[in-house]
């Protein structure tokens, strides 16, 4: 076992982000072994799950002549407009059917509010509005993290950069996240959280 200060967060393992599902992640279900052997090791576990209203602004059928993953400029910044995903109570948005989740303590739900996407596990993509995720972690003592999960240059990019920001210890295990790799997005995302102190191993 790890140490008890110690949690693992598991980012968006659902259908819509596995193969064949709406935004499929190329390899995202070949991750799920080996989170799932790595909850036994951990206290704490987190898993985080995409929950959109089917009117989500973040999904380009809802802007009208819009091509899935443009760009536009929503009030808190640029907005990726995706394939409709993860819609609530849908079964792409339901959690890999290989994944365990009995082990997680905590499942936190994100990007449930219409005019608003939320990649992080923390904050909504305004970087201010909170999911609730440091709060809980808090009251468990928990102040390292390990990152695993969908997609690596989206969600566990924005968590890991968000976790660092807060002042946990934040490592990404590389190796049990797949990414998008959106017009360099990998790199960038790579990139950025070696900056912010990140761990990344594989």
């Amino acid at each position: 076992m790890r140490d008890e200060t110690e949690a693992l967060i598991v980012i968006d393992v659902q259908n819509d982000f596995c193969p064949g599902g709406a935004l499929a992640v190329a390899e995202g279900d070949q991750i799920i072994g080996r989170i799932n052997a790595l909850m036994d090791e951990f206290a704490v576990v987190a898993l985080t799950q995409d929950w959109h209203p089917a009117d989500h602004a973040s999904f380009a059928a809802n802007h009208p002549g819009a091509a899935p993953f443009s760009l536009v400029q929503m009030p808190y910044g640029p907005q990726v407009l995706w394939p409709t995903h993860c819609v609530q109570g849908t079964a792409g948005a339901s959690f890999h059917p290989a994944l365990r989740t009995d082990p997680a303590q905590i499942v936190i739900r994100k990007g449930f509010r219409s005019a608003i996407d939320s990649y992080s596990a923390f904050f909504e993509n305004d970087r201010q509005t909170p999911t609730g995720l440091e709060g809980y972690l808090r009251s468990r003592g928990i102040s390292r993290l390990t990152l695993t999960g969908l997609a690596t240059d989206y969600c566990v990019a924005y968590s890991a950069l968000d976790a660092a920001r807060l002042g946990f210890g934040v490592t990404v295990l590389t190796g049990a996240c797949r990414a998008i790799d959106l017009n360099g997005s990998l790199a960038e995302a790579l990139s950025q959280m070696a900056a912010a102190g990140v761990v990344l191993t594989d």
